[in-house]
């Protein structure tokens, strides 16, 4: 026996010592297919082109999972990780806003120190855990295993991997392990441009199935994962081209999209054989769906017309614009000034604004500058309560109802929420939260910059993308495990689910609920009390360095999550 086979011989030993009599499994593997969507998938597989996904599919349960409000990746995947809402972890987008200093920064691993992840919960039951390219696990924490964490990470100048020791090791088989790139553009690049990127997402996903199975060999496990994040970035950038309202227009790029699937399936091929050369149940998840990005709506434009913001003159209006044309030309976005400045975009008069959306990705955080919280603030405390509510009538009625390309009727935004009335929880226990999340009808995102004096920007056909939806998938697939098409269930269930399937107790405060249906057999669930979470090693501050801020903003902003 060699010292590699005798390592995994003893991480097996120990692992089979932890694990619970009552479970179904005895091991899980779990896939993230970023942003993967039935309405794709399901016609590939019915074509052929599937074949390792079908039969998952085929030999056990499967569906919807809805996902967060808003579908978001970091809030979707760090409600999978702990089994709670967003009003609950805190992330809600890649951005948070501190009204109490009128700051933005990006979300990191150090924004969640008050809430326990499986992988920490696993780890105390004494079982091996291995994450690989998760997003919102920046900057690594340790584990009981291995972590290689997502997209977000700025780059490999960064301790991207937990234990530091496998750093070396990685880069010398890997030199893009955590997914840098963004899709390419050059004037007349045309299909062979086009190729080259799709090129670079089909080796994404078989470098992602030969990392998990290295490493998860390397470390042993008992729990492992590896997120597919450019299947997202895939359907943002090719929509219109597998749309099948328009997928007849460019027949070519269509089928190119198509055997990019192909080889996501290949891939998922690989990990799905490793799964049962090690006896374990495998769970294949996305974080949300996909559709056709067809418009963005400018709420703070509205808010102008409406009277409840108002901007400087137009001199530093001027000013502002000219600053954001020359950054681009430059190739900078600079939207997260180290001072924090939230008027890169908007020239805004702070002392004659009652009402500001201060970041957006897909749906608006809306603000209200409220006095004794923003040092801005100039709405008294007894108007906050009327005027959110005059906001939201006002956002939900019929000024915001448009007609769009096709002549129909919509309302721009789908829904516009209290937090504490979405995630239960009070303004007290969360006082970050926004003032008012607003939901965009499917078809469109929303975005903070005020450009020109309309409402809406509907997008010509060679600019439609893809967007996010609330319906994501869920697989599972193993011993114990039944045979059904039609699950319905949450995001937030996967984490109790999971610890159901090892025979584990979920922590009293998850707020997701054990997926009992997909078990052939009721399992025996058993709670137990939530610990604390101990891991206070990673000291508060700034995660990400001036240069670092340039890389992660220019990714998102690329994908449409930052404008």
């Amino acid at each position: 026996m060699t010292a590699h086979s005798e390592q995994n011989a003893s991480n097996d030993f120990a692992s089979a010592a932890a694990r619970a009599p009552t479970s179904t499994a005895k091991r899980v593997l779990i896939v993230g297919l970023d942003g993967a969507t039935f309405d794709v998938l399901g016609p590939l597989m019915e074509e052929g082109k599937l074949p390792n996904l079908k039969a998952v599919v085929d030999s056990g349960a499967s569906g919807i999972l809805r996902s967060t409000t808003p579908p978001i990746t970091p809030a979707a995947w760090t409600t999978f990780l702990t089994g709670k809402q967003p009003g609950s972890h805190g992330i809600i987008d890649f951005e948070r806003y501190d009204a109490f200093t009128n700051k933005l920064e990006f979300n990191s691993t150090r924004c969640l120190d008050h809430v326990r992840n499986l992988w920490q919960i696993l780890g105390d039951h004494g079982l091996k855990v291995g994450s690989v390219n998760v997003p919102m696990t920046y900057p690594p924490i340790p584990v009981n295993g291995f972590m290689v964490t997502g997209f977000e990470t700025p780059g490999t100048h960064t301790e991207f991997a937990y234990p530091p020791s496998l750093k070396p090791e990685i880069l010398s088989r890997w030199p893009d392990p955590t997914l840098r790139s963004k899709w390419r553009r050059k004037l007349l690049g045309g299909d062979k441009l086009f190729a080259e990127n799709l090129d670079y997402m089909s080796r994404s996903f078989h470098q992602g199935a030969d990392m998990t199975t290295y490493l998860g060999d390397k470390m042993g496990w008992d729990v492992l994962m590896v997120v597919f994040k450019l299947v997202d970035n895939l359907q943002h950038k090719t929509w219109k081209y597998i749309d099948k309202r328009w997928a007849h227009r460019n027949p070519k790029r269509c089928e190119m999209v198509k055997q990019c699937f192909q080889q996501a399936d290949k891939a998922l091929g690989t990990l799905l054989e490793y799964a049962k050369a090690h006896d374990a149940a495998v769970m294949i998840v996305s974080d949300h769906g996909h559709g056709s990005l067809e418009g963005k709506i400018q709420p703070n434009e509205l808010l102008r017309q409406w009277g409840y913001l108002s901007l400087r003159d137009g001199a530093a209006q001027g000013a502002t614009r000219g600053r954001y044309i020359w950054d681009r030309l430059r190739g900078r976005t600079r939207k997260f000034a180290r001072t924090g400045d939230v008027s890169h975009d908007l020239a805004l008069d702070f002392s004659h604004t009652k009402a500001c959306v201060m970041h957006a990705g897909m749906a608006g955080f809306l603000y209200i500058n409220l006095k004794g919280r923003q040092p801005t603030g100039i709405v008294n405390e007894s108007d906050y309560e009327s005027l959110r509510d005059e906001l939201r009538a006002r956002l939900l009625g019929d000024e915001c109802r448009v007609c769009d390309p096709y002549g129909k009727s919509i309302s721009l935004f789908s829904e516009v929420h209290k937090p504490e009335e979405l995630y239960g929880c009070t303004r007290e226990q969360q006082p970050w939260l926004p003032d008012l999340i607003l939901t965009p009808h499917d078809s469109l995102a929303v975005v903070r910059k005020i450009r020109g004096a309309k409402p809406i920007h509907w997008l010509p056909f060679r600019k439609i993308e893809g967007t996010h939806r609330s319906d994501g998938i869920v697989l599972v697939s193993g011993d114990g495990i039944s045979h059904l098409k039609d699950l319905r269930v949450q995001i937030a269930d996967c984490a109790p689910t999971v610890l159901a399937m090892l025979g584990l107790p979920i922590p009293d405060d998850m707020e997701g609920r054990v997926m009992e249906q997909v078990f052939t057999s009721p399992p025996i669930l058993r709670t137990e009390k939530a610990s604390p979470n101990a891991d206070t090693t990673q000291a508060r501050g700034d995660v990400f360095s001036d240069a670092d801020i340039e890389k992660v903003t220019e990714r998102l902003a690329d994908l449409g999550y930052l404008e």
